[in-house]
């Protein structure tokens, strides 16, 4: 199934900077007909207004607050595309006594529990507006741990594997899931993991979005690390992730 996003409504979490920033200025610049900026504080979002006016629309999401995903879902009642970007990252290896717990739960709570917070809210959304599109920015972390910060690989993995599932269930809706896997990318999460001298644009990843959604994939891969681990991974994920399987 292949998607235009163009004359489109979509709704961008963590927009305010990094990969989110870029993914609402090149969705507008690539015809989107409205963009929610979704942020954790509507200020956050005024540079974007003043750069596109009315085509952006501040909204309030926190992936920690379920409660704030409920309203935006309430406001937001016309959005077509998701694009769940918002993410945390710690950074912490499974052998620091003093944080991993903590590191771990603090990303499971943001990078899966909002996830699944912002499928449920927005899943019925999407259905009514015709099915849409519904993106999860994962990584490269989801199929291959960095020991230096594996408690945000497991945050991943386990991102990824819901990712998966939504595909399933959200296609009985009419609605494409998309599974975005960055590999090193220039944001200030990048310079947190010491990743600044390999990172890459974000524009790759916004691209690699429109891209995958022209061709109809589940699976985007938009940097040349992403590339080179999707490449190792094709035959896997064709022949086992994107297939129906039975479960029993």
């Amino acid at each position: 199934m292949t998607y235009d996003i163009n004359n489109k409504t979509i709704l961008v979490t963590g927009a305010n900077r990094g990969i989110g920033k870029v993914l609402v200025e090149t969705f507008i610049e690539r015809g989107a007909k409205k963009v929610y900026a979704a942020v954790r504080k509507l200020e956050n979002a005024s540079p974007l207004v003043e750069k596109y006016g009315d085509k952006v629309v501040p909204i309030q999401i926190d992936l920690g607050n379920p409660q704030s995903i409920a309203t935006a879902a309430q406001i937001a009642k016309d959005v077509q595309v998701v694009v769940n970007n918002a993410g945390a990252f710690k950074g912490t290896t499974p052998l620091d006594e003093e944080n991993a717990i903590a590191s771990l739960e603090f990303e499971i709570n943001i990078n899966v529990y909002g996830l699944i917070h912002m499928a449920q809210k927005f899943a019925p959304v999407l259905k009514a507006n015709g099915g849409g599109v519904f993106v999860q920015l994962n990584s490269v972390v989801s199929m291959k741990t960095f020991s230096n910060f594996a408690t945000y690989s497991a945050s991943k993995a386990a991102a990824y594997s819901i990712t998966q599932a939504l595909r399933e269930l959200l296609r009985e809706q009419g609605t494409i899931v998309l599974s975005v896997h960055p590999g090193p990318i220039a944001t200030d999460m990048g310079d947190a993991a010491g990743l600044t001298e390999i990172a890459q644009p974000p524009s790759l990843v916004a691209s690699g979005i429109i891209e995958a959604l022209k061709n109809g994939d589940f699976h985007v891969f938009p940097d040349s690390m992403a590339k080179q681990i999707g490449d190792a991974y094709q035959n896997f994920a064709a022949n086992v992730v994107e297939v129906n399987m039975s479960e029993g």
